[in-house]
């Protein structure tokens, strides 16, 4: 019975992960795009800038302010007297026919509003809106130019763990190709002492050059997991392979670019800014109204019993600045100079990118003419290492070449698979730029 129940566990854990989560290309990159914090931020600030638009706007509405006082006059000899602050005599002679009162009034009351709406500012409030329209299309760019880069590092990590694979493949293509070698050199009778331990010299290097191989294999995936939002513990098999073929890469010239939108955009924002600020120095026009009531009696209780004061008013207001010591001059030239910043630093990234995005083409045109070279290098290197192995196996040859033209094999499996990476990349550097 136990050794049913141990042969009924080990064929458990010996049955593959059949829940291993399916991931292609398109798919790591939709789940890093949803994961990404660099994307969230960039959101965050398209919405920022949506509300500095709010803010800048109010100033183009009405302002209303209410106020509301009321105040108890106190004796300051008698703090504690409830009929109020006394008149002295000499005082009360000279008021008796203004105020026939012995006492003055020590509890007053007084509310009022006043309104203000701005009829023309001379650009002020235009100019500060224009501006931020541009900062809104600023962090929209902005956001366009993370999305491309979000995209792009997916990419990256997925082809990168992709390549890690084919390289644990081929360092354990190259080890078992090692032990074959040996196994036939020692089924063939008494075997060389040199080239034995030639052998198992490049076995046991071939032993931790498939161990460091497997080691960035887990860390690729791990990464790709973490950004992707799967938990590490979770097997992951990669459906998309490197393409046998390459088709043409369409590419035209490159004609914008989210990083060239920004300053475009930046500049006009600058401009406008300092249009707003040589506008301080303008007049600014407005509408005013003011309403106040005003009551005042003995008693607390009884101050509203009796009608108050009131007074009311309209008009036009127009305000003039006269003089601020050269302010407005030199913040609308602070904005100016801010703005040819960005006109410089949209002439540098224009010859930047296009350069990248040229590179980028030429490469893959580059890389893919080649490919088929490359390919054919690894054929003769397959060829070359068999004819070698068959050779040591008949103790025809060394285990000195053997290893050499072994390496030259692997050496050829590596650059295959890097031109490959390379071309995948250069196809996502044209599309990071260039769509």
């Amino acid at each position: 019975m136990r050794k049913f129940l141990f042969c009924l566990l080990s064929g458990i854990f010996l049955i593959p992960n059949a829940y291993a989560i399916d991931l292609s290309l398109n798919d790591a990159i939709e789940k890093i795009v949803d994961q990404s914090n660099d994307l969230k931020t960039a959101d965050a600030n398209v919405k920022k800038a949506k509300a500095q638009l709010s803010a800048v706007n109010a100033n183009r509405w009405m302002n209303i302010e209410g106020t509301v006082s009321y105040m108890n006059l106190v004796n300051p000899i008698k703090p504690t007297d409830p009929d109020g602050v006394k008149i002295p005599s000499d005082i009360g002679a000279m008021l008796g026919s203004v105020l026939p009162l012995d006492a003055i009034p020590d509890n007053i009351f007084s509310a009022g509003i006043q309104i203000t709406q701005p009829i023309y500012t001379f650009g002020k409030i235009g100019n500060a809106v224009d501006a931020v329209h541009d900062a809104i299309d600023m962090s929209k760019s902005a956001k366009d130019l993370t999305l491309r880069e979000v995209k792009y590092a997916a990419a990256n990590l997925y082809w990168t763990a992709k390549m890690t694979d084919e390289i644990v493949v081929a360092s354990k293509r190259n080890l078992d190709n090692a032990r074959a070698a040996k196994k036939k050199l020692t089924d063939a009778g008494r075997a060389n002492r040199s080239n034995l331990i030639k052998i198992e010299s490049d076995i046991a290097t071939k032993e931790i050059n498939l161990s460091d191989a497997e080691f960035n294999r887990d860390t690729a995936y791990d990464m790709l997991k973490i950004m992707a939002g799967i938990d590490t513990t979770e097997e992951v098999k990669l459906t998309d392979n490197f393409p046998d073929k390459f088709e043409a890469l369409e590419a035209g010239e490159l004609k914008s670019n989210p990083e060239w939108d920004i300053y475009k955009k930046q500049i006009k924002m600058y401009e406008s800014n300092a249009s707003s600020k040589r506008s301080g120095a303008y007049p600014t026009l407005a509408a005013v109204g003011s309403y106040s009531y005003y009551s005042m009696g003995t008693n607390a209780g009884n101050l509203f019993e009796k009608e108050g004061s009131q007074s009311a008013y309209w008009g036009m207001a127009l305000q003039v600045p006269l003089f601020s010591g050269g302010l407005h001059s030199a913040n609308a030239t602070i904005e100016a100079m801010n703005a040819e910043a960005a006109r410089q630093d949209l002439d540098k990234s224009v010859k930047l990118k296009t350069q990248e995005y040229n590179t980028a083409v030429n490469k893959y045109k580059h890389l893919c003419a080649n490919l088929d070279k490359l390919n054919h290098a690894r054929d003769l290197a397959q060829k070359a290492y068999d004819i070698s192995a068959n050779r040591f196996a008949a103790g025809q040859t060394s285990a000195v070449e053997l290893a050499d033209v072994s390496g030259a094999l692997f050496q050829t499996d590596m650059a295959v698979l890097n031109a490959k990476y390379n071309i995948l990349m250069s196809k996502e550097s044209v599309k990071k730029l260039g769509e």
